[in-house]
């Protein structure tokens, strides 16, 4: 675990959380690019490996996806503490639009400008999730070790879009698959160390 941040730093993972959640619309898979870019890029506070890895238990522990990453980020930097600052971050900019959003929601519903901005935006929202396959499979997908995961991605896919199962089933099959993959090195490796 990392070391307590100090105050000032604290400030920089609020205030970090609450830009990335007030301008991310689309859901949690919209903000793992922006956290990407502030906490990998431009901070430096975390490695792309650990970046990915937070996404994926992010994506598959219960509750909203952008709220568990900021949890996990937050936790790395400064344990309990900076979780708790992060999620602050997180959920406030949400918590403040829709707020404001629920006493004039009759007059945004009827409004013909504000349907069209919304179209817009979910073509946004396409383009980013997009970039978010394209970056997420460039991760995993590294030389020498691809076959395997773009196998998983591509049956994964299939099961969920064409054969309709429950994508819950699917990320514990590929864990699954995963831990067998991890472990098959290690039980080879003690029956060698066993031979004489």
């Amino acid at each position: 675990m990392a070391e307590p941040l100090e105050k000032p730093r604290y400030r920089a993972l609020f205030w970090s959380t609450f830009r990335l959640s007030a301008c991310t619309f689309g859901g949690g898979y919209v903000i793992v690019p922006l956290m990407r870019k502030t906490f990998v890029e431009k901070l430096h506070w975390i490695d792309e490996g650990e970046m990915m890895d937070f996404t994926a238990i992010a994506q598959s522990t219960p509750g909203a996806m952008a709220v568990n990453a900021s949890i996990l980020v937050g936790y790395r930097m400064a344990g309990v503490p900076g979780a708790l600052v992060t999620v602050g971050g997180t959920v406030l900019p949400p918590l403040i639009i829709i707020s404001v959003i629920s006493l004039f929601y009759q007059a945004f519903r009827a409004n013909p400008i504000v349907n069209l901005a919304m179209t817009g935006m979910l073509a946004g929202v396409a383009a980013v999730l997009c970039d978010v396959v394209y970056t997420m499979a460039r991760s995993v997908l590294r030389p020498g070790k691809w076959v395997l995961p773009a196998v998983l991605m591509v049956l994964s896919f299939l099961a969920v879009a064409v054969g309709g199962w429950n994508p819950i089933l699917v990320l514990l099959l590929c864990g699954g698959v995963g831990a067998v993959q991890l472990l098959a090195p290690r039980r080879k490796g003690k029956k060698g160390g066993q031979q004489p």
